[in-house]
């Protein structure tokens, strides 16, 4: 890891906090193909267009890794670029956990949000070959 990159923070993003662990403002980053995949096997098995359900996924998991945080049950956020970015504002205790994750990666407060949410794309969906013993996909 170069020096430049050890001491950046999440005040160097855009959006960004001031660096001393008050959290971060509004994040974007773009949905990987396996919570797209997700999204289309959860809008198929409940018949709705792919929007409705990138949007209804998106809305699952961020309320997932935000509840855990700071026991919210509810999140704001937006769908872009047809289904492929999402903007979201996290609370100020799911923004300072992102931010120190952030300084401890190297990685910018989005992409660390997006691992989370990530995580939880295929939460919800309806598998009914999983079992105990059998791993979900990856």
């Amino acid at each position: 890891m170069t020096d430049e990159h050890a001491e950046r923070t999440a005040g160097d993003v855009e959006g960004g906090s001031d660096g001393d662990g008050e959290g971060v403002d509004t994040l974007s980053f773009e949905l990987s193909d396996r919570f797209l995949q997700a999204a289309d096997e959860w809008g198929d098995s409940r018949v709705m267009d792919r929007s409705a359900a990138v949007e209804e996924k998106v809305e699952q998991a961020l309320l997932e890794v935000e509840h855990l945080l700071s026991g919210a049950v509810e999140v704001e956020f937006e769908v872009e670029d047809d289904g492929a970015v999402v903007t979201f504002e996290p609370s100020d205790e799911l923004g300072a956990f992102l931010a120190r994750q952030a300084r401890e990666t190297g990685l910018d407060p989005d992409q660390v949000l997006k691992l989370h949410a990530d995580l939880f794309a295929r939460v919800f969906l309806d598998d009914d070959q999983q079992t105990a013993e059998t791993p979900p996909e990856i």
